[in-house]
């Protein structure tokens, strides 16, 4: 049986060469690694200030602290993502509003959200998930966001280095927040960034991952220790120098399962956007009718895959009492629907042959 994981960290020399020369030096702590990734990374997206966390989820919390979220403050967004976008609302006191989804892009439909503002006046922001490395119409979600004088913060977890109009994500919003998860584009281990084009919310967020003290020994505020290590500085350098070279290879696997699946009756394949350029974290179908039995027959012949995501937030345990009148049919399909196959970096062009002839062979005999 073949052994084809979902995904796979690409590291080489390089990135231990790296990874040796701060266990050499003896200083392992955020220090110069750190602050050099911090401005390699704001040249990369093309903002004037990046703060290194210890993960996406801190620097989510982080720019929703900075962006003054208090108790009560209400954040719209989508209820088809990662928990920890709602997650981080919820930590700093305030209440997540859910806004369904695009059929097409399973990104925030900027016209329901509309419909939201046009009800509800006491909203404060917009967290826009660019799920999966795709955009979101980032054109008409920042226009909502001035007309209705609101904060736009990018999600920016699954699309490092995606662009919408030409523009790198992270660069919209007044605020950004990457993962490094060893699963994402490019990875630190563990560890996040937080990107923005103003100084003193950058101030506000080093402050804050740093237990709430712009000087030694004086605290300023109740703050955390969010900070990534120089050896997550030191992996993420070598990363970002690759990123555009990984993307590039998810960008050729997906057009490949496109020209391959694209005329089986029972999915759907990625769509594509005019404005957008993604990074395929994911690649994803959407399977009518027989997504988890697919998803089986997949994993039985050894090719990993997985359901991104098989319960919508407001279905959610701990979320569910608040939500129970809700329903967000969109986002409920979608999560009946996805399959994630493997389009990660490292596939060969006969671990691509083996994945598509699978997929085949399960409509073929379904």
């Amino acid at each position: 049986m073949v052994n084809i994981p979902l995904s796979k960290p690409c590291l080489g020399e390089e990135e231990k060469r790296a990874v040796n020369e701060v266990l050499d030096s003896g200083f392992l702590a955020q220090g110069e690694n750190v602050r050099k990734f911090e401005e390699e990374f704001a040249r990369y997206v093309g903002v004037k200030e990046a703060v290194a966390t210890s993960n996406g989820t801190t620097a989510l919390f982080v720019a929703l602290k900075a962006l003054g979220v208090k108790e009560g403050d209400r954040v719209i967004t989508t209820p088809f993502t990662f928990v920890a976008t709602a997650s981080s609302i919820l930590q700093c006191g305030g209440v997540p509003v859910f806004c369904d989804v695009d059929e097409k892009t399973f990104n925030l439909d900027p016209g329901k959200l509309e419909d939201i503002l046009k009800k509800e006046r006491n909203i404060k922001g917009i967290i826009a998930v660019h799920l999966y490395g795709l955009p979101c119409d980032l054109e008409e979600i920042a226009f909502l966001t001035q007309k209705y004088n609101l904060f736009l913060l990018e999600d920016c977890a699954q699309a490092h280095g995606a662009e919408c109009q030409g523009r790198k994500v992270g660069s919209w919003g007044d605020m950004g927040a990457f993962s490094f998860y060893p699963t994402k584009n490019m990875t630190t281990g563990e560890g996040g960034m937080i990107t923005t084009n103003d100084s003193l919310l950058a101030q506000e967020c080093r402050m804050l991952i740093n237990h709430g003290s712009r000087k030694r020994y004086y605290h300023e505020a109740l703050g955390y220790n969010f900070r990534l290590t120089d050896i997550g500085g030191a992996l993420g350098r070598v990363q970002l120098s690759k990123l555009e070279q990984f993307n590039e290879k998810r960008r050729r696997n997906a057009a490949f399962y496109n020209q391959e699946l694209a005329d089986l009756p029972f999915i759907d394949v990625p769509y594509l956007p005019p404005y957008a350029l993604p990074v395929f974290h994911q690649y994803t179908l959407r399977v009518k009718g027989a997504r988890d039995a697919l998803l089986q027959f997949l994993r039985d012949r050894g090719i990993g895959c997985e359901s991104y995501y098989p319960l919508p937030l407001h279905h959610q345990p701990f979320l569910q009492n608040l939500y129970s009148a809700s329903s967000f049919p969109v986002a409920e399909n979608l999560a009946r629907e996805v399959l994630s196959l493997p389009v990660h970096p490292q596939l060969t062009r006969e671990d691509l042959n083996t994945i598509i002839l699978g997929v085949r062979e399960f409509f073929l005999n379904h």
